[in-house]
């Protein structure tokens, strides 16, 4: 396994694959990868606003002279920091998973600049929606992105030159319908979402039980290199840790669902030092909210303001300026 740098911009990872990285990989700050052979190319996901997807590509046509007509686009899921620099790849077929282009119809970039837009009402959670994403970001012109022009249910494979590429629709999971990127012959895999490498997950879909069966499909392919949607390039072992939390935030909410808890004082504790070294732990909350949810049945959509405002009680409490988010600026 190459050691990787976690550097912003282009990494070759050999025989035509290429991963886009974004560091510090928190809130927004999103990889997308590249697959070429020959004279075709197929990019996995855009990134959060135009101005970060232009320079990617323009990076990437410096490198893979192809890669100024790709010719296929897969969006992961439907997460804007996934999708919102589409327009930006105009010709290219858009592929996703039918629950993905269903979720991103659902909510278009205008439903969620609303939020950002409206962040000055919306109290402590707005601002610490602000502070994560809002400010960061130049969302001027996302509005009419470009939706998915070919969806699959299950399993699509598709071909780049001679390279054969295999997308498995994981979820629900992350997101309603998370797609792994698998190339066999690379023995790599482009995992959207449902990987966080050095990063707290969030659980928005589930049931958590999907997302540790879609760790364990990866641990099965003969694969050495993992382009997560957050964070640095790993090896299985990081695919290994990510398991780890989820099966452990599960143990511990379940116990605390089971004891009568609240999902805010269950999430209030767990927090408290439940992989305390990985950055975004507000993030706790909405994992314990959805798995409260899972474990009662509860189908109605999650309560996202209430989420942010029990989140926001915690963030700016103990990780705002000169805490746990104090080197998160960009």
């Amino acid at each position: 396994m190459t050691n990787w740098t976690y550097e912003k911009g282009l990494h070759g990872l050999g025989n035509g694959c290429w991963a886009y990285l974004v560091p510090d990989g928190s809130w927004g700050w999103s990889n997308a990868g590249l697959i070429a052979d020959g004279e075709e190319t197929l990019l996995v996901d855009t990134l959060f606003d135009l101005p970060l997807t232009a320079e990617m590509l323009v990076a990437m046509r410096d490198v893979v002279p192809a890669a100024a007509a790709i010719g296929t686009l897969v969006n992961t899921h439907a997460n804007g920091d996934h999708t919102f620099g589409n327009k930006l790849v105009e010709r290219a077929e858009i592929v996703a998973s039918q629950a993905c282009a269903d979720e991103m119809h659902e909510r278009p970039p205008e439903v969620f600049l609303q939020r950002v837009r409206g962040w000055q009402t919306q109290g402590e959670a707005g601002r610490m929606f602000h502070e994560l994403m809002g400010r960061n970001f130049d969302f001027d012109g996302i509005e009419n992105n470009r939706m998915p022009t070919r969806t699959f249910d299950r399993e699509l494979v598709l071909t780049v030159g001679d390279k054969r590429i295999e997308l498995v629709n994981v979820g629900p999971a992350h997101t309603r319908g998370d797609v792994l990127v698998h190339v066999p012959a690379d023995r790599t895999v482009f995992t959207g979402d449902i990987i966080f490498a050095g990063g707290h997950p969030v659980i928005w879909a589930g049931p958590v039980q999907n997302w540790v069966e879609a760790c364990d499909r990866i641990l099965g392919w003969d694969v050495e290199t993992v382009v997560p949607g957050h964070g640095p390039i790993v090896g299985k072992d990081g695919v290994r840790e990510l398991r780890a939390y989820l099966t452990g935030i599960r143990d511990e909410t379940r116990a605390r669902f089971d004891a009568g808890l609240s999902w805010s004082d269950a999430a209030a504790e767990i927090v408290a030092d439940f992989f305390s070294h990985w950055i975004d732990r507000e993030r706790v909350y909405i994992n314990v909210n959805r798995l409260y949810a899972e474990f009662g049945n509860d189908t109605a959509p999650p309560d996202v303001d209430g989420i942010f405002t029990e989140m926001a009680g915690w963030y700016w409490s103990e990780a705002g300026p000169g805490g746990a988010h104090a080197g998160h600026a960009h």
